[in-house]
């Protein structure tokens, strides 16, 4: 059943998801904190903040924001659900050069993060989550 993109069921089921992926997944050797503020959510009131980490060596998504971030990305839901769930990185490239993402602090941990390998399974991986988003 598809749910709200970034909703609390569609965080429940993209953790599970995530979780059956992580053996599979490679390592992450890009050590990043990342704070993500989600504007325009069409459910509930007002932004939602979340984070992304992979300081263990695997990428940890989740609600709320970490202490001593490396940078911080302010997007709208459309163009988050777009590079998140669609994987489009045009949609991202022409929201950055439009003003609609904003980042910061350290960009150049961004970049490195983005360079990283997403490995063989990172398309199943994509769609799984694809099926489970309205």
């Amino acid at each position: 059943m598809p749910y709200p993109f970034l909703s609390d069921e569609w965080i429940e089921k993209a953790h599970a998801i995530r979780a059956e992926f992580q053996d599979k997944s490679p390592a992450i050797d890009q050590p990043v904190r990342m704070n993500l503020v989600v504007t325009e959510i069409p459910f509930g009131d007002g932004d939602l903040q979340a984070h992304m980490d992979t300081t263990a060596g695997h990428l940890d998504i989740d609600k709320g924001h970490v202490e001593d971030a490396d940078l911080k990305i302010t997007l709208d839901y459309q163009t988050a659900k777009a590079i998140l769930v669609d994987r489009n990185p045009q949609v991202g490239m022409q929201a950055f050069m439009a003003g609609k993402i904003r980042v910061e602090g350290d960009m150049a941990k961004l970049m490195a993060v983005q360079a990283a390998p997403s490995g063989e399974h990172a398309e199943e991986l994509a769609e799984r989550l694809r099926a489970i988003t309205e």
